[in-house]
């Protein structure tokens, strides 16, 4: 089967060319169990093609990614593509509410473009808590060649995935959840899948040339924690974030939330030596820190022990926020300038209010966004729309879009699901009454991250949002006893993951679908299923709806 797939992807390629389409980019991955020791302890890990993290996808705009997934696990396994728009083709988001899992031993391959998009990315698999083991890697888009960036091309580019890490194997933690019980926090903190030990002993996870200016990719992939990143001595020029350029300031420091994603360029003009690059955990009692080794080619010494300490409290973070705006004289994935889409002045046609809530209901812990707390039923929920089925498998619109300001902790376990009307224009306001900040993310979307405030969001904030610079992206924090709002234009159809990137929240219902249906059933507007879609659930059986045409 591994030899069919590689046969297929040059098929593609040749293919490509003689029709004139975009390039193919063709991956391979043997999805396996493996022992790894990110912290010293021994435990059953996720690999791809052998390794953890899994590799690195590098694509330029509009190329046509092809992997062809092997599960030789022992549970059904998914891949989601954090921050991919799948246009018109919810079918490639590999969720749960669009997906049915690959079964194990078998092989599913996703089809998709990266179409109109630059940036850095990742993937990971969302099935069960298989992120708890591993299965995630970065994916960069890069620019075409034919749209110049805003800055000097670096010597070198180098993808960074940080996140929080738990000893513990993915299925107990799992068995944690399912019983109600938290997850508690991790132990760790990983740079690229290890953290320096710093007793001489470290490999640097980068070497560098003195004078030279470097691209550093990073995006936070854990599980729980939102993480400080910085690096000893070095101030970092943020170039873009989660897709989109951004105006050029220097940090010293950067909070890098749950999901999110930044570009970061660094240059090697400080001592020549060893450097430590850091991520800490933020908003927690106990601070864990990360570690990796950037050494410069001349170097004569080792790091220093001295680690910058990471800001103190959310406020800084709000700030920093603040601080983030689009670059409006940069181009884009197309050739239209980023700046020429006015958001501020297009209608609102709807708002809808999201509040997070957690119950501890007969002592298990569930979480909720407007009372209801989603539960992935065994047929998908696009699977179940498209083949008109939907009636048997989930309701639409069970929570309303302005939910009264106390949600109180009683939540209903059922599928979340609300319709949304094509080609609208809508505002989404997150309310979190909580005393742990939220990091959300949006399948199939960039959005407009216009404000965020503490306190509680009425009307009235509008006159406070950015009308002109906020950065379109795919992830918004919200702080606690704070509100966050976002503008999004409703023009990609499909069957849409909305969720917390909180790992135990997510699983325990802190997620809802937006389900956005083209009334033509028109290619125009939506890709029809693909012919290697797998089929379970209710709709098992049932013929094949006709054709989009």
């Amino acid at each position: 089967m591994e030899m069919r797939g590689i046969i297929f992807g040059v098929l593609l390629s040749l293919l490509s060319m003689v029709w004139g389409e975009d390039p193919y980019i063709n991956h391979t991955w043997n999805v396996t169990y493996g022992i790894i020791s990110p912290l010293g302890v021994p435990q059953q890990g996720i690999l791809i093609n052998g390794k953890f993290p899994g590799p690195s996808i590098n694509t330029t705009s509009n190329n046509n990614l092809i992997v062809n997934v092997f599960n030789n696990l022992d549970e059904p396994l998914l891949f989601t593509w954090n921050g991919i728009q799948h246009r018109k083709n919810s079918w490639q988001d590999g969720v749960l509410g669009t997906n049915c899992p690959i079964p194990p031993g078998t092989n599913f391959t996703y089809r998709m473009q990266v179409k109109d998009q630059i940036g850095s990315f990742f993937y990971y698999p969302s099935t069960a808590l298989h992120r708890a083991a591993g299965g995630f890697g970065s994916h960069r888009i890069n620019s075409r060649l034919l749209i110049p960036v805003p800055y000097h091309d670096p010597e070198d580019e180098f993808d960074v995935v940080i996140g929080d890490w738990y000893t513990k194997s993915h299925t107990t933690l799992r068995k944690f959840l399912d019983s109600g019980r938290s997850i508690g926090r991790p132990e760790g903190v990983l740079i690229n899948g290890k953290t320096a030990k710093g007793d001489g002993s470290d490999q640097p996870l980068f070497t560098v040339k003195p004078e030279k200016t470097y691209k550093f990719r990073v995006c936070n992939v854990g599980m729980k924690f939102s993480l400080n990143f910085r690096i000893q001595g070095h101030p970092l020029t943020v170039v873009e974030i989660e897709g989109s350029h951004v105006v050029q300031n220097q940090y010293e420091s950067l909070d890098v939330h749950v999901g999110s994603c930044f570009s970061v360029l660094f240059t090697a003009n400080k001592d020549p030596k060893d450097y430590y690059m850091v991520a800490s955990t933020r908003f927690s009692k106990t601070v864990l820190t990360g570690k990796g080794i950037i050494r410069y080619t001349n170097g004569k010494s080792g790091p220093s022990p001295d680690i910058p300490e990471a800001p103190v409290g959310w406020a800084w973070s709000l700030n920093q926020f603040h601080s983030f705006r689009w670059n409006l004289t940069a181009s884009a994935a197309r050739p239209n300038p980023q700046g020429s889409y006015k958001y501020a002045k297009i209608e609102i046609t709807r708002t809808i209010k999201l509040i997070n809530s957690v119950s501890r209901e007969n002592g298990k812990l569930r979480y909720a966004l407007n009372g209801v707390s989603h539960e992935d039923p065994e047929t998908p929920l696009k699977l179940a729309e498209y083949y008109g089925v939907a009636d048997k498998v989930f309701k639409y619109n069970t929570i309303k879009d302005d939910p009264s300001s106390d949600v109180g902790t009683t939540v209903k376990i059922q599928p979340n699901v609300l319709s949304l009307d094509h080609r609208k224009f809508i505002e989404i306001i997150f309310e979190n009454h909580e005393k742990s900040i939220q990091s959300y993310h949006i399948d199939g979307y960039a959005f407009f991250a216009v404000a965020i405030q503490p306190g509680k969001w009425t009307p009235e904030k509008r006159n406070s949002y950015n009308p002109l610079d906020a950065i379109s992206r795919h992830t918004i924090q919200v702080f606690p006893k704070s509100w966050a709002a976002i503008l999004m234009s409703t023009d990609n159809v499909g069957m849409w993951n909305l969720r917390s990137m909180n790992t135990e929240n997510m699983y325990l219902g802190q997620q809802m679908y937006f389900s956005i249906i083209s009334p033509e059933r028109s290619l125009r507007d939506e890709y029809n299923i693909p012919d290697n879609a797998l089929i379970c659930g209710v709709v098992k059986g049932l013929p094949k709806p006709p054709p989009y045409t």
